[in-house]
């Protein structure tokens, strides 16, 4: 949002709508910034959005490393879905796997989705 002698003037797009409040008008804007950082915050957010990875990936950040079939004791849910949500969470680069002998282990690696799971 640029400033002409003390007036906000808005993108051209934006021109003739009518504004109240300049100077929160520009914070407003400054605060979206890039269309694409809203679109992956978004993403995170939908992540999180779905109650059987929500769960898993609770458990993945108390647990730390962990199982498929550890996540599926510990939540109840089937060790196909643990499977499959987890393949999920690994394309959506929420979650990486590591091999120790036989036994994959999962765990975070989307700084912002941990913090994200500590609000409770």
């Amino acid at each position: 949002c640029a400033t002409l002698s003390g007036v906000h003037l808005l993108p051209a797009d934006r021109a003739d709508q009518r504004i109240i409040d300049g100077e929160r008008v520009c914070e407003a804007i400054a605060a979206i910034g890039d269309p694409a950082g809203i679109q992956a915050r978004a993403q995170r957010f939908a992540v999180l959005a779905d109650p059987t990875r929500l769960t898993i990936l609770t458990c993945i950040q108390a647990a730390g490393p962990i199982s498929v079939s550890d996540l599926a004791a510990a939540t109840g849910i089937n060790d196909a879905t643990v499977s499959q949500t987890l393949r999920y969470l690994r394309a959506a680069q929420t979650v990486s796997s590591e091999r120790d002998g036989r036994v994959i282990r999962y765990q975070l690696t989307d700084a912002s989705v941990a913090e994200l799971l500590a609000y409770r």
